[in-house]
């Protein structure tokens, strides 16, 4: 599909109607005019006597309304283009007088979807189709800002009533595993209902954490995304020696502005990933961070079973999983089932939510290539890069 070279705006189409329909309105007008002159000068000429002298007369006559309405078309046309040219340049002048409000509207809009919902465009001008346009947009932003709190409330509600009970649970069970007196299967009972416990609770966390990022972050802070690296590598460190991954970073400088509980829950859930779906013997996992143009990029590269392309998409919706690996070691270094599938949901959702993006590609001897691109920040420049 080839690209327009210009997209006409409201602007340019209004402003190319007022000249046309100016232009077109000033060849009809000169056309008549045109006519009426050379009807009344012929029927004046008819009036005139008979004879040699009225056919030579005649001919003079012909001759000089000929040139007298070429001149006067000449110059019709001429004042036509000229006035024409100063109706075009005009009408671009009001028709972006006329069109400011919807550029105001615009422009709020934007504000309003990059930063926060309480703003709103309250237009000031008559009460016009425009106006309505805006007290309309207004009505909406309304609506969803009391959506987009509620939802808040409720997660922040949810994380205290869903984690409150498998808080209690936990201890309970940690309290019976100390007890000297209870039996072995009873040891062991405990030990898989913890782990079951665990379990719900990261899949608690994941989901909170996933209905948090669903929005752009409104208060962001300066972070360097190495620094997260270096800190969920040493508390991996763990896990990955448990799996028998050998972890190898290149990082550089990579500052971005944001929430750091969400980069470092992006960080952390790659590289649970990249450690729990790897190699059963001799695996390893490559974290590098650095600038790239006007972006920060986190690469997470794993060994593993091969991954089909087609498979790709689909790892990043909620609850989908490999259908072709087995988890390897939970975050504890505790073997478990496999986890709830939202790892990379939630990493994308934390990078749009940063004005970024994520991307997946299979290697061809197994494994993937995770990366995570990110807007610099800009204050990045002040920081270095090692």
């Amino acid at each position: 599909m080839t690209r327009r070279w210009w997209r006409p705006t409201i602007r340019a189409r209004l402003t190319l109607l007022y000249g046309g329909a100016f232009f077109l309105a000033g060849a009809v007008l000169v056309t008549l005019m045109y006519l009426y002159l050379t009807q009344v000068v012929s029927h004046e000429f008819a009036g005139t006597g008979s004879g040699a002298d009225h056919r030579a007369v005649a001919g003079e006559f012909e001759r000089a309304r000929d040139e007298t309405l070429r001149t006067m078309l000449v110059a019709s046309l001429v004042l036509l283009g000229i006035v024409g040219v100063v109706a075009a340049g005009s009408g671009w002048l009001l028709a972006g007088r006329a069109l400011q409000p919807l550029r105001e509207i615009t422009a709020t809009t934007r504000r309003v979807a990059d930063r926060s919902l309480h703003e709103r465009i309250a237009l000031a001008g008559p009460d016009d189709e425009i106006k309505d346009l805006a007290d309309t947009l207004d009505a909406m932003l309304e609506r969803l800002d009391r959506a987009f709190d509620s939802q808040r409330r409720f997660v922040a509600n949810a994380s205290h009533e869903l984690r409150t009970p498998l808080t209690i649970n936990r201890t309970l069970l940690e309290v019976a595993l100390q007890d000297p007196e209870a039996s072995g299967s009873l040891r062991q009972l405990g030990t898989t209902l913890l782990a079951v416990n665990e379990r719900h609770e990261r899949l608690i966390d994941g989901l909170l954490t996933l209905a948090s990022s669903e929005q752009r972050v409104a208060q962001r802070v300066l972070v360097d995304v190495a620094d997260v690296a270096r800190h969920v590598i040493a508390g991996s460190q763990g896990a990955a020696h448990a799996a028998g991954v050998a972890i190898r970073s290149t990082l550089r400088r990579a500052p971005v502005e944001g929430d750091p509980v969400l980069l470092e829950r992006l960080v952390q859930n790659l590289v649970e990933n990249a450690i729990r779906y790897n190699l059963p013997e001799y695996g390893w996992v490559i974290i590098t961070s650095d600038v790239v143009d006007d972006h920060v990029v986190l690469s997470v590269e794993n060994a593993g079973s091969l991954v089909p392309a087609y498979e790709i998409p689909v790892l990043f919706e909620p609850f989908r999983r490999q259908p072709s690996t087995e988890r390897l070691v939970d975050a504890t270094g505790v073997a478990t089932s496999r986890g709830a599938g939202l790892g990379l949901s939630i990493v994308r959702s934390v990078a749009q939510a940063h004005d970024g993006d994520v991307e997946a590609t299979p290697r061809e001897d197994g494994g993937l290539t995770v990366r995570v691109q990110i807007p610099l920040a800009a204050r990045g420049p002040a920081l270095g890069v090692e």
